[in-house]
């Protein structure tokens, strides 16, 4: 049976995986807004955890670097509620799904995200 959480306890969740990224990696973030959503974008999976909307620092050039609005990392709450059965499991979901879309930012795909075990 999927849990219910108040929306800022889940926030909270998504600040605490954020915390969780070692430093030297959150220093190299560039331009990203991590925002939390109810459900996914019509058109997306409805057991989509998160997403991330950006260019790659892999990807980008001097011409992208300053002419793009800031990359959006997207964490979905009613998803990664009805897959969790715990408030253990889903602290630990959530840190994955912000894990897997920092990744993504970082020029990660999600083949070698499944490799190390975030996808």
């Amino acid at each position: 049976m999927p849990i219910d959480m108040e929306p800022d306890r889940f926030d909270a969740l998504v600040d605490q995986a954020l915390d969780g990224i070692p430093d030297e990696l959150a220093r190299l973030v560039s331009n990203v807004v991590v925002l939390v959503e109810e459900e996914p974008p019509e058109g997306e999976p409805d057991d989509l955890l998160g997403l991330y909307d950006g260019v790659a620092l892999t990807e980008r050039t001097s011409w992208t670097e300053g002419a793009h609005l800031p990359d959006r990392i997207f964490v979905f709450r009613g998803p990664l509620l009805d897959l969790c059965e715990s408030e253990e499991e889903l602290v630990e979901e959530v840190r994955i799904t912000v894990v897997h879309e920092v990744a993504h930012h970082f020029g990660i795909d999600d083949a070698r995200l499944h490799e190390l075990g975030y996808a």
